[in-house]
């Protein structure tokens, strides 16, 4: 229960974070469109920040949100959330010393992983999709229309690709028994991918070329996902949580 109250305050705690970061950038439209020539004149001496400035002119109000909400916050606290969860839901136990508890619960090994996984997932999904369901309501009180579908669509894209990245953090913790070196190296990695994103040439291997305006903005223009980036995404992470599995059955205290 311990566990459990903690996951539910810090996911309160975190989906309030990425609302006030969603009004603020929502309000904040107006002024983006008057100052637009100087923002795409500091832009051009990073051509992937350049390229983002043009999306969004080029798409209006969908992929400035699209770039505000889904590519800036929740890839980042969205990545940040989902590895802090993954990272301590076993290893967290050994390190406190009560993973044999846990195992002498009378319940099968594989019911008592499920429920962790389900629990960290709902934890950094939940709010995504909640705060992307307040955007048209948002919109509107710039005078800017936004289709309810697309944004749920686009948090359903978001919440598997945060998934595919919950699922290594939490692969490692059932085979680890410190979340902090976990967090710590999984966060590295995915900053690092982050980072090279914004480097040309190398951006198109950063791991966020799978979650980007374009991606977004095409669910918002075919009203659809995109299967052809979720599918892979979504199969990775079925892989990771059935290794998951396997790592567990064989864990001693």
């Amino acid at each position: 229960m311990g566990r459990l109250r903690g996951l539910v305050l810090f996911s309160l705690g975190y989906g309030l974070v990425l609302e006030l970061l969603l009004v603020a950038a929502v309000l904040y439209w107006p002024d983006f469109l008057a100052n637009i020539d100087s923002i795409r004149n500091l832009s051009r001496p990073i051509p992937a920040l350049g390229e983002l400035v043009g999306q969004i002119e080029a798409t209006g109000v969908f992929g400035y949100v699209a770039g505000q909400h889904f590519f800036k916050a929740c890839n980042t606290l969205g990545t940040a959330a989902a590895v802090l969860f993954g990272a301590g839901a076993i290893a967290g136990e050994a390190q406190r010393g009560t993973l044999e508890i846990l195992l002498a619960r009378p319940f099968s090994r594989a019911r008592i992983l499920c429920e962790r996984y389900a629990a960290g997932f709902l934890a950094f999904a939940l709010p995504i999709f909640l705060t992307s369901a307040t955007i048209p309501r948002l919109a509107a009180r710039v005078g800017e229309e936004v289709a309810l579908a697309s944004v749920l669509l686009g948090a359903v894209h978001q919440m598997v690709f945060l998934g595919a990245i919950y699922g290594v953090a939490f692969l490692l913790s059932t085979l680890g028994s410190s979340p902090t070196r976990i967090a710590l190296a999984v966060l590295f990695g995915t900053t690092f991918s982050f980072a090279i994103y914004m480097v040309k040439v190398v951006t198109h291997w950063s791991l966020f070329r799978l979650c980007d305006i374009d991606d977004f903005v095409r669910i918002d223009r075919e009203r659809a996902l995109d299967w052809s980036v979720l599918l892979p995404l979504f199969l990775v992470g079925v892989l990771l949580h059935g290794a998951s599995h396997a790592a567990f059955r064989r864990r001693v205290p």
